[in-house]
């Protein structure tokens, strides 16, 4: 029992970055489609080769910049009104029934040696060292009309040098897919309008869906990978590019392959 649980742990530190009060992370309020304060950014971060200077963690699984998102049934990419921003896993969170959101913008020297050491492993022929990162964290995270003590943990961390900038998605335990607004089942968290995730740069030609977003197959997203890392997908967003992406769609499944 004693060798499982320090398995567990390993496996934790390799796929989520360290997050909590204890990080000096900033917790979101406890409110159905909510979101954090305008975060104003300490060093701009380019999207989609455009430069922004504030964004918003919002609950719903988004990270949105100058504008907040409260939607809580995702639309697939491209959006018709052009709102630019990342979507880890756009659904219908409810941090009231349970679990939390963290945020942080940081330069801790420890932390960004840890992304460009990443970074460099996925895309070695880019040079990169991490000068700041913002690390949003759901933790645990409960749907909305939920009857049960299911929650999704997942992250994201925005990184750049300045130059480049790259996009880190981790999915860490993923239980349900859908609040019982968008139509899903108040007792499974399945069905309706299953979450979506990728990225939407505000235009109708650039933009990603992650495959198997708004189906079923989105509940498998942490055995899936752009990087050879199951549960992880990366992204340089600076001038977007997809890398390792394969075309088929992931199933459905309860083993643990990796589908890449």
């Amino acid at each position: 029992m004693k060798a499982s649980f320090h398995v567990l742990l390993l496996l934790f530190a390799s796929l989520l970055y360290p997050y909590g009060l204890e990080q000096q992370d900033q917790k979101n309020p406890k409110l159905d489609d909510g979101t954090s304060k305008k975060v104003t950014l300490t060093v701009p971060f380019t999207f989609y080769g455009q430069e922004h200077q504030t964004l918003y963690v919002n609950n719903n699984g988004v990270i949105s910049f100058d504008t907040r998102v409260n939607q809580y049934t995702p639309d697939p990419f491209p959006l018709a009104d052009g709102r630019p921003f990342v979507a880890p896993y756009w659904a219908d969170v409810d941090n009231v029934l349970g679990g939390d959101v963290f945020y942080r913008q940081t330069t801790d020297p420890t932390l960004l040696a840890l992304i460009t050491n990443d970074i460099n492993q996925y895309f070695p022929t880019i040079p990169y060292t991490a000068t700041w990162a913002l690390v949003a964290t759901w933790d645990h995270v409960a749907y909305y009309g939920s009857t049960t003590n299911k929650g999704n943990t997942f992250q994201a961390i925005l990184t750049t040098d300045t130059k480049s900038s790259f996009i880190i998605l981790n999915y860490w335990d993923i239980q349900w897919t859908t609040g019982a607004a968008s139509d899903g089942d108040p007792e499974t968290g399945f069905g309706g309008t299953p979450a979506h995730a990728g990225f939407n740069s505000g235009d109708d030609s650039n933009y990603y869906n992650i495959p198997g977003s708004q189906t079923e197959a989105i509940i498998n997203i942490t055995k899936t990978s752009n990087v050879n890392v199951p549960g992880r997908w990366v992204f340089q967003v600076d001038d977007f590019k997809v890398t390792g992406v394969p075309v088929e769609v992931p199933k459905v499944s309860e083993n643990n392959d990796c589908w890449l």
